[in-house]
């Protein structure tokens, strides 16, 4: 079966970009929208059609999917800081809910027939007990989850009324690069752990914060479940390929690899890495962290044609170390 061109939304951006590069490796056909705000014109290889501009510019989307034949959206634009969230709702309610109902319209008034949404753990909250199920209940605690939560809604509804499917990816905690150096985190301001860790690795920070050591956990540090953002880009395109074999059917999946590490085993990894500690600032707690969020995966593993590559704490922070030493050059 012929594969279907894809617009890849954010896809100038840290995972957008990898899964532009999966997408391209299993020879489906590519597109890009990406308003550059965390984005790099950098990481979009030559060969991919680029539109800089808004997902809620429906002009410019309208023309994207008819000049490109688009079948298929995978959905990355959007605001992911959480305790910016908290101090910007409105924006993150605009950015997130209110432009994805602009991408949405366009895409059914377009004809695209299979949409895949980047979600995230956040719509949890903070749950009563680890592992998550998809299942469980959705109580987000900050406004970032709360606006991946109603998209989802909207794709859900949505989905039974007009003649296209949807799969939701909820992402727990993604990091690393492309094994191949080809692109990797850029992020103007990130507040990702691994990032932070492996910049002051190598030198651009002088320290990592770590937010909260008193938590409910052994050593008093968040724990989290981190997945390699390649393992992540290669669940898209086999969560596409599901969708495209189930067009009757929608789907929801937590992405992660079903276990758990604190903020201070991470920052091990990194000091197993360099051979040289990365100084540790301890502060209070940030606004909207839950103290433990743990994917669990079964239906993941279950469902979709895919299984990690890069399952590995000390692979991962490796992986973003070398991207840090690229952007060094």
């Amino acid at each position: 079966m012929s594969k279907i061109p894809v617009l890849v939304t954010g896809g100038a951006g840290y995972i957008g970009s990898h899964a532009v590069l999966a997408l391209k490796d299993a020879g489906w056909p590519v597109a890009i929208i990406d308003n550059l705000s965390n984005g790099a014109r950098s990481v979009v290889p030559g060969d991919v059609p680029f539109f800089e501009g808004n997902i809620a510019d429906r002009a410019l989307v309208d023309r994207i999917i008819a000049e490109q034949k688009i079948g298929a959206i995978m959905h990355f634009a959007g605001s992911i800081v959480v305790p910016e969230s908290v101090e910007k709702p409105l924006d993150y309610y605009a950015n997130n809910t209110l432009a994805s109902h602009a991408l949405l319209s366009a895409a059914v008034a377009g004809g695209v027939k299979h949409i895949l949404f980047s979600s995230t753990a956040a719509i949890y909250g903070a749950p009563e007990s680890v592992p998550i199920d998809e299942g469980d209940a959705k109580l987000p605690i900050n406004p970032y989850g709360a606006s991946k939560l109603m998209t989802e809604r909207m794709l859900e509804d949505s989905a039974a009324a007009y003649p296209f499917n949807y799969g939701a990816l909820r992402y727990f905690n993604v990091a690393g690069a492309d094994p191949e150096g080809r692109t990797g985190q850029i992020g103007k301001g990130s507040t990702h752990l691994i990032k932070i860790a492996a910049e002051a690795a190598v030198g651009k920070r002088s320290h990592v914060a770590v937010f909260g050591t008193d938590y409910p956990t052994p050593d008093g540090t968040c724990i989290r479940d981190y997945i390699h953002v390649s393992d992540l880009a290669a669940a898209h395109v086999a969560a596409l390929q599901w969708l495209t074999e189930h067009p009757d059917e929608n789907l929801a999946v937590n992405c992660g690899y079903g276990k758990g590490l604190s903020v201070l085993e991470v920052l091990d990894a990194v000091d197993r890495h360099t051979n040289l500690p990365v100084k540790r600032v301890l502060e209070g707690r940030r606004a909207g962290d839950p103290p433990e969020l743990v994917a669990g995966n079964e239906r993941l593993l279950e469902t979709l044609d895919w299984r990690p590559a890069y399952a590995d704490i000390d692979r991962i922070v490796g992986d973003a170390i070398t991207w840090e030493r690229k952007l060094q050059g």
